[in-house]
């Protein structure tokens, strides 16, 4: 690792909001923070060896990037707050100019391991995203989803930085994207890392829609030929699963909207209606109605959603309605 004693004794924040440098220019004048660069091949030599030239052909142009200028801002402050994660900061983030490269270096070294180098991944993930509109597009609604639904999520950056629900939506976006380019096996070898580190496991060829939040993430399970809508919220031990050794379309379908909640196990090729709701450890066998509420094992519907979007109020207590419906079950019962 460099050194960094040949260069100003600055602290790490200082030199982040004074331009990110401590160079001088070829004249020996004290450069202005416009015209230098930081040293970060000297610095971080292992880091920089993955930050190969941008493909100008291959790049698409995003334009102005709201959501990238406020990780860089936040990583920025967080870097003078915390000077110890200076360095991190800046190798995580404030090194690179977009957060499809940002994001390809926190996952390639979240995901790294003696034979899958940090090196390599970061190649590969920075290729799949920085080549594919979808995955750009997603990325940043999934990140949005997360600050919306999430009250835990300080920011974009910690998002970005530390959210392995997060991390595992989007190292899955890339194996799907790998599975459809025909690049089975590395597609397989990184869903087994994805479920080694973060604990979830989703089939490359599962097909999931934009803006998800997977809330903790820990012990999802989605099976290879499932289908998540968009504006989906996973909670924690979810299971979308088949149910048996049968092949084919198998795994449930989960419409746009939907909210499960906390370890909910549906299984079979049967369908979550848009906007419904499944309340924590439910097992569904199956179709649930379009802004229903269902609940139990097996699950049952116990009231329909007055709020359209299940899924972005985070509303899954059905506590109430639960035992109502379990109230009138007995009356009925004791009536016949």
């Amino acid at each position: 690792m460099g050194c960094v004693s040949d260069w100003r004794r600055e602290s790490f924040p200082e030199m982040l909001s004074a331009g990110l440098s401590l160079e001088e220019t070829d004249d020996g004048e004290e450069a202005t923070p416009e015209s230098v660069r930081f040293p970060f091949e000297k610095v971080f030599p292992v880091y920089a060896m993955s930050l190969s030239k941008p493909d100008a052909d291959s790049i698409v142009n995003l334009g102005h990037d709201p959501i990238w200028d406020a990780v860089r801002e936040e990583a920025k402050l967080e870097a003078e707050k915390e000077p110890i994660l200076s360095s991190f900061l800046y190798a995580s983030i404030l090194a690179h100019d977009c957060l499809e490269k940002a994001l390809a270096f926190v996952l390639a070294n979240r995901l790294q391991n003696p034979t899958l180098l940090a090196t390599q991944l970061m190649d590969i993930f920075s290729h799949v995203m920085m080549n594919d509109r979808d995955i750009q597009r997603s990325i940043r609604l999934d990140v949005q989803a997360f600050i919306d639904r999430d009250p835990s999520c300080l920011s974009y950056s910690s998002a970005l930085l530390y959210l392995k629900g997060y991390h595992s939506v989007q190292s899955y976006r890339i194996a799907h994207a790998l599975w459809k380019q025909g690049r089975k096996l590395l597609a397989l070898a990184l869903q087994s890392r994805i479920s080694e580190v973060f604990g979830v496991d989703i089939h490359p060829a599962a097909k999931i829609g934009d803006g998800i939040l997977l809330d903790h993430g820990t012990g999802v399970v989605i099976g290879e030929t499932a289908v998540v809508g968009n504006r989906v919220s996973l909670m924690h031990g979810v299971t979308l699963g088949g149910t048996g050794k049968e092949t084919g379309d198998r795994h449930p379908k989960v419409g746009d909207l939907a909210l499960l909640g906390a370890c909910v196990t549906v299984l079979g090729n049967i369908k979550i209606g848009e906007g419904a709701m499944v309340a924590a450890g439910s097992l569904v066998l199956k179709h649930v109605p379009p802004h229903s509420m269902v609940a139990g094992t097996p699950a049952q519907v116990i009231g329909s959603m007055d709020e359209q979007d299940p899924s972005l109020t985070m509303n899954h207590d059905a506590t109430k309605e639960f035992f109502k419906h379990v109230a009138v079950g007995l009356r009925d019962g004791r009536s016949k």
